[in-house]
């Protein structure tokens, strides 16, 4: 039931987006080959001139798409690709060349969003993040030489950055709308592979027996119990349905989900319940998804490439 938190990794790549957000509470472990040590450019943009969503015209350079008529370069889609088949080891798959479009796509909404909420990138923040890659990576020539190995320009490099910083306060913006608290239940469930075994359990409540001696004989562990969660929280909208129709002590109907056949009991039921760490991500990350799904339903996004 537990679902990761999406997060559209953007222009400049896996390894660098987790290294950019440890200082902001998404801790997260990479290690990176400490490359030869190369001379930076001394001809490099200072932060305050890179835009974080820069418009790119068609009659500039060649597009992956346009989003808002904000361009998605080639350059940039090509980098992300690389940077994807490195980070999986494995040949792409055209079902990964659409996801690595898709993050590029979700993440210019986010920034054009951002944009259009007055969020402007802090140029002492982001030069932090930048000082703050240079010692993760051991040097500033360093940096340098995994900027070059990845495709970038210094300058581009900065823009990805910048716009990564500008999606990221845009995701946080719509994730800390969701409460910290909601209607919740406290569930057991008795689950089985056969469904006429389940129809026999059924029977055997109907007829009297106990729910949690039977969930037991189960699940001796935990008793079939699944804990409080909100709605939304489980993977089948069935199965949950069920359980939020049931008032506490009562049972539900035989329900089959791809796990198997189920039969919930309520043992609780609280209005406003504290949301658990998992179940609050899990809510955070529909809340991200519902919010990309409509605004890239209502945005003019033409594709440009295969």
């Amino acid at each position: 039931m537990k679902r990761t938190l999406f997060y559209t990794k953007g222009l400049i790549g896996l390894i660098v987006f987790v290294t950019i957000f440890t200082a902001c509470g998404r801790a997260a472990e990479t290690s990176t080959p400490n490359p030869p040590e190369v001379e930076a450019s001394p001809q490099a943009p200072t932060i305050a001139e890179v835009s974080p969503t820069p418009t790119v015209s068609p009659t500039d350079e060649p597009l992956a798409a346009l989003v808002n008529d904000q361009g998605i370069t080639l350059a940039e889609y090509e980098s992300e690709l690389a940077l994807f088949q490195l980070a999986s080891g494995l040949e792409l798959t055209p079902e990964d060349r659409q996801r690595v479009l898709d993050n590029l796509i979700e993440q210019s909404l986010l920034m054009q969003a951002a944009n259009e909420g007055g969020f402007t990138v802090d140029e002492a923040a982001l030069q932090t993040r930048l000082e703050a890659l240079e010692a993760s990576l051991g040097s500033e020539a360093a940096l340098a030489q995994w900027i070059d190995d990845h495709g970038y320009t210094t300058a581009t490099f900065q823009a990805s950055l910048a716009g990564a910083v500008t999606a990221a306060w845009m995701r946080e913006q719509i994730t800390s709308e969701v409460p910290l608290n909601a209607e919740q239940v406290h569930a057991r469930q008795i689950l089985v592979y056969d469904t006429l075994e389940a129809q026999d359990i059924l029977a055997q409540l109907q007829a009297g027996n106990d729910f949690g001696n039977l969930a037991n004989q189960y699940d001796p562990i935990t008793g079939g119990d699944l804990g409080w969660f909100p709605r939304g929280y489980l993977p089948s909208k069935d199965l949950e349905s069920a359980a939020f129709d049931l008032q506490p002590g009562q049972f539900s109907q035989v329900v089959q989900t791809v796990a198997g056949f189920h039969i919930l009991q309520v043992t609780e039921r609280d209005p406003q319940h504290p949301l658990s760490p998992d179940a609050l991500l899990t809510l955070q990350t529909l809340a991200l998804q519902e919010w990309l799904a409509e605004n890239r339903a209502q945005s003019d996004i033409q594709i440009l490439v295969p």
